[in-house]
Parts: C-alpha cells; sequence; structure tokens
C-alpha cells in the first residue's frame, strides 16, 4: 500500500537572516554610561575621560537649550513681534539640534557614551527648569539668553583645558562650533530686548 505524503511541515525560521520582527528583546548593557572604551586615536585615556565629561555637561545643557526654543517659539505672540521672532526661533533651534548631533558624535568618537534620555538629561543640566506656562516674550528671551551664557562658560572653559590636554578636535567643535554659534544667537536674542524708536525722538 502506498503512503501519500502529509503536508509539508511549515518551517519556523529563527536565524538573524529571518524577516519576522522579533520585539520585546533584551540585552546586555554593553557599555555604562560615564565610561570610556579605547580607541585609537592618540589620546590618553585620561584626556578622554576629562572630554567626555565636559562634552557630556555641554551636550546636555545644549539639549535643554533647544527645548527651551521649541517651547518658546510655539507660543509667541504680538502684531509687531510674532511673524519674525517665530523664525527666528524656530532657525536657532535647529542650529542647535546640528549641534546637539556634533557634540554626541564627538563623545562617541572619544569611546565614551553620549546622553540622549531626556529624563537623564534633565538631572545632569545646570540649566532652570522654565515655568510649564506660557511666559511673557522678554522673560522668555531672558531665559535663552541665560542658558546660552551658561553654555558659553562651559563651553570657553573646557575648550581652554582640553586644548591643554591635546584633544585638538574637541577643541576645535567646542571653539568653532559650539561658542560662535551660541554667541551669533546671543547677539540675535540680546537685539530684540533693546528698546529703540520707530521714528527719530
Amino acid at each position: 500500500m502506498r503512503t501519500v505524503p502529509g503536508p509539508a511541515r511549515r518551517r519556523t525560521c529563527s536565524s538573524p537572516s529571518s524577516s519576522q520582527p522579533r520585539p520585546h528583546q533584551k540585552g546586555e548593557v554593553l557599555q555604562e554610561f560615564g565610561t570610556v572604551k579605547q580607541f585609537p586615536i592618540e589620546l590618553s585615556y585620561d584626556a578622554r575621560m576629562y572630554s567626555c565629561q565636559r562634552l557630556i555637561q555641554v551636550l546636555a545643557d545644549t539639549q535643554i537649550l533647544h527645548a527651551l526654543y521649541e517651547k518658546h517659539h510655539w507660543p509667541v505672540r504680538g502684531a509687531t513681534t510674532f511673524d519674525q521672532l517665530h523664525l527666528v526661533l524656530v532657525k536657532h533651534a535647529g542650529e542647535q539640534l546640528q549641534q546637539i548631533d556634533a557634540l554626541a558624535e564627538r563623545v562617541q568618537s572619544l569611546g565614551g557614551v553620549a546622553v540622549g534620555d531626556p529624563r537623564l538629561v534633565a538631572e545632569i543640566t545646570s540649566i532652570p527648569r522654565p515655568p510649564n506656562g506660557v511666559e511673557e516674550i522678554p522673560a522668555m528671551l531672558s531665559r535663552l539668553l541665560e542658558a546660552h551664557e551658561t553654555i558659553l562658560v562651559q563651553a570657553q572653559d573646557a575648550a581652554a583645558r582640553v586644548a591643554e590636554l591635546g584633544d585638538d578636535g574637541t577643541n576645535d567643535l567646542l571653539a568653532s562650533e559650539v561658542i560662535r554659534t551660541d554667541e551669533l544667537q546671543t547677539w540675535f536674542l540680546a537685539e530684540h530686548l533693546v528698546v529703540t524708536p520707530l521714528v527719530p525722538a
């Protein structure tokens, strides 16, 4: 008697080449935050560790500054200020976002771990938390100026100190990008707080 083969067994593939998504995975932490791994970039462990610590502080403060720009550009109001100031704040927010990426990549290139979780950012930042509600425009601009000043103080000191350790890459990032961008944005904001009549007195 001839045996008729049954239906072929359906293969379940759990190999990495499978197209089936595998959600809810858990894994080990491969590198702890606050550590640096060895990279062949001719910088000592101590220099890389110090640079990462300083960069992470500037990175956390810059992420908060970016969030402040986003928070403040939404409720801008007033017939003479809305359009232009709204655009300025959006432009500044975009430039700060670029700096966040550059700072994070520098931390990673030194062998460190960039801060990305906003809950950890909130623990690290030295910029005070703003009110949840809407402030008057001069108060919002002043808050942004104070945040810029905090970052500039940190960045200028860090740039000088990492240069002494031979970390020219971090010095260049802080001096050429962070400091110059924040100084320029500070100028734009500060000029909005000058009271100037539209016609001669």
